[in-house]
């Protein structure tokens, strides 16, 4: 199979369909031109290998994604069960084969679309096919509500690799993230599929026949109408709950959080610094509930009063964190600015969950607004660099280095 893939592509070298096959052929087997002299960097890594280790870190919440699905789906109908057992109601076949035919075309339709237009640019531009996609195509259908309407979701996709990615360049030269470009274009040209409590379980609003039945409402939209969430920490943290269908779970992305870190993919800098501004936000909100100064009637009350720390395990804030700030194209590229970076992110995600109660869900936002000024705090922290050092040299005290320069000072200082 190697040998034929490679005669195709010595057969298509040097025409339009050159960078289809040679995609092809890198992505399933390692080249076969290799250096053997010289002075050369030799790794086993590369773009591709590296887009494919995020790639092994979103699978669990995938697969949770899918058993979740199907434990909302069966829970909606039956309710919740009373005595909660992880192998008797979560981890079962009837819930697999519910979240499999729901979530899988999610999938296949991100990839197939997104990918069709990258291979479709690279044929016209006559560039090498741009592996940055992998990771967009399995980072959408983990964003997006689970009953996502596929043609909705294909002209999703093609709207952001275009606008969002094609058009600056391709990949390493976009400004935004694609994949929060293509859930920004889902939130803003479809809005009562991507919020409400009916778009978060499966089949709900059509298994019970009225619209008002069946309630499949997150634990943010239930602090957004003034209510308390149903449900318990351990719910929240461990992922049996509504939403989306990758960021429920943040045990999960905890650990993927750790996988990424450990194989120097993502920086921590950035992870560390966002946390720290999402408890500084909530912190800030739960003083301001603690000292009278907000009545209890206000539709922020709710929202504000909130655990400071208990918005990291509702929402999509800890995966938007761990693997959309993280991003290294749109991200801030210095150590200082990835603090400031991470930092503005965690803060404004939870100042517009709190003062957007019709969408309480601002990490999205947050993430595309901090990719536009990433450049800007990358320059001022260069700058700032810049003037310390020739500050330093102003004051520095200059030493000959030989007996002739020595001579010469005195002849000048004379």
């Amino acid at each position: 199979m190697k040998d034929k893939l490679h005669q195709l592509k010595l057969k298509y070298q040097g025409t339009k369909m050159a960078p289809a096959f040679n995609a092809l052929h890198t992505f399933l087997y390692t080249p076969n031109e290799t250096t053997h002299s010289g002075a050369h960097v030799r790794s086993a890594d590369d773009l591709k290998r590296t887009m494919n280790t995020v790639i092994m870190a979103l699978v669990p919440c995938l697969l949770f994604g899918m058993f979740n699905a199907g434990y909302q789906h069966y829970s909606a109908i039956n309710g919740f069960p009373e005595n909660f057992s992880l192998f008797e109601h979560f981890l079962t076949w009837e819930n697999f084969l519910v979240g499999i035919p729901t979530i899988l075309p999610l999938v296949i339709v991100s990839y197939g679309v997104g990918l069709a237009i990258e291979f479709l640019f690279a044929v016209i531009k006559g560039h090498e096919v741009e592996e940055g996609y992998l990771v967009t195509g399995m980072l959408v259908p983990l964003i997006i509500p689970v009953d996502t309407p596929l043609w909705m979701l294909a002209i999703a996709v093609a709207f952001g690799v275009v606008i969002g990615k094609e058009v600056f360049g391709g990949t390493g030269m976009n400004i935004l993230n694609p994949a929060l470009t293509i859930r920004a274009f889902l939130f803003f040209a479809y809005p009562t599929w991507m919020s409400g409590d009916k778009v978060w379980v499966h089949e709900a609003v059509e298994r019970a026949g009225t619209a008002d039945a069946i309630s499949g409402e997150t634990v943010l939209g239930s602090l957004a109408a003034g209510s308390e969430p149903t449900f318990s920490l351990a719910d929240m943290f461990y992922g049996f709950i509504p939403g989306s269908v990758g960021e429920t779970s943040t045990l999960l992305i905890l650990l993927g959080a750790l996988f990424l870190i450990f194989s120097k993919i993502a920086s921590w800098r950035i992870m560390v610094s966002a946390v720290l501004g999402s408890l500084a936000m909530g912190l800030i909100f739960n003083g301001v509930v603690d000292a009278g100064w907000l009545p209890t009637y206000s539709k922020f009350y709710t929202l504000m009063s909130f655990p400071y720390w208990q918005h990291l395990l509702v929402g999509g804030l800890a995966f938007g964190i761990v693997f959309m700030a993280t991003d290294p194209v749109t991200g801030s590229q210095t150590n200082k600015g990835k603090w400031i970076y991470g930092f503005l992110i965690g803060f404004l995600s939870v100042m517009i969950r709190v003062f957007n109660p019709g969408y309480p869900e601002g990490v999205f936002l947050a993430i595309l607004l901090m990719n536009v000024f990433a450049p800007t705090i990358d320059h001022y922290v260069v700058r700032g660099n810049i003037k310390k050092r020739l500050k330093r040299l102003k004051t520095a005290t200059i030493y000959p280095k030989s007996s002739d320069e020595v001579d010469s000072l005195k002849t000048e200082t004379a």
